[in-house]
């Protein structure tokens, strides 16, 4: 249950895909000129979110790996038809506003890195939080937006009036420009209030890689840099180990201390290096008090 609601948790705030990862901004930007609008595509994405995890991750020990993109898109692609089609019969009005946003579901960046990320290495319970967590994220986030384009930009909230009639509205703000100009104030919020943001550049930096960490400026090509540095930390890695491994034997052919060397090849190459400077000193003490008793 706890891995549950760290799922929901994680969709909603931590990784939130819309204010945080910045993903599926197509629809973000074009379909919240209002707060119904934005609540109506939101949930028509988290239904597709829920429903193609679960099958994914109940169907991922079946799909081959080689077609595994094209399976997910099938998958996307049948749930999408049908609440596009539910949406026609069932909520015309939200059909005619939302357009041919609800088919492009079925691209949406988002369910497809979920359903790539999660749903096709996990069991199916946790996959369903998942994609509800995410949903829900993307849900709330459209709505917000919609919210605020729909008050400055005609008055109102969910269609209805709540700013006097004396308020000259913008109506740039329920025109395209105006997604931008909100969107760009809520992430200029995080920032401020150093939030998680894939545009906050006050995170902290990771300092082996070529770019820092900072993700809010690398536009790319740090890519190969960044790259050949951790295959080279990676062969260090193997490399020590092994020497780990070699000195172990050669300390005890017997195999004494294969259970230390054991667990330090599988957590971690701190352990390794200690094995190897601890043995490496074992083979100098001997030489030593050889040449002292030749002197003797």
């Amino acid at each position: 249950m706890n891995k549950c609601v760290e799922r929901l948790y994680n969709g909603v705030i931590k990784e939130n895909p819309t204010l945080v990862l910045m993903l599926g901004m197509c629809p973000t930007l074009a379909v919240t000129t209002s707060a119904v609008n934005g609540l109506g595509m939101g949930l028509s994405t988290t239904v597709v979110l829920i429903m193609s995890n679960m099958i994914i991750s109940a169907l991922r020990k079946l799909i081959p790996e080689k077609v595994r993109m094209p399976a997910f898109i099938v998958v996307v692609a049948s749930f999408v038809t049908i609440v596009d089609l539910l949406i026609q019969g069932f909520l015309p009005a939200l059909n005619e506003a939302l357009g041919i946003y609800i088919p492009l579901i079925v691209v949406n960046c988002i369910i497809l890195g979920r359903a790539e990320a999660y749903a096709s290495k996990n069991p199916v319970i946790p996959s369903i939080f998942d994609g509800m967590g995410m949903g829900l994220g993307f849900t709330v986030s459209l709505t917000i937006i919609g919210l605020i384009r729909e008050l400055i930009g005609a008055g109102n909230a969910f269609g209805i009036r709540v700013l006097p009639e004396s308020y000259e509205p913008f109506s740039i703000f329920v025109m395209a420009p105006g997604a931008f100009f909100v969107l760009a104030l809520l992430t200029a919020i995080q920032n401020k209030l150093k939030l998680p943001s894939a545009t906050n550049g006050d995170a902290p930096a990771y300092e082996p890689l070529a770019c820092g960490g900072d993700c809010a400026s690398c536009h790319g090509e740090k890519c190969v840099s960044n790259r050949e540095l951790l295959e080279r930390i990676a062969d260090e890695q193997a490399a020590l180990k092994a020497s780990a491994k070699a000195v172990a034997k050669k300390a005890f052919p017997e195999g004494g201390a294969a259970v230390n060397i054991a667990a330090a090849d599988a957590h971690n190459t701190k352990e390794a290096q200690a094995v190897v400077n601890t043995e490496t000193k074992a083979d100098d003490k001997p030489a030593s008090n050889g040449k002292g008793g030749d002197k003797a």
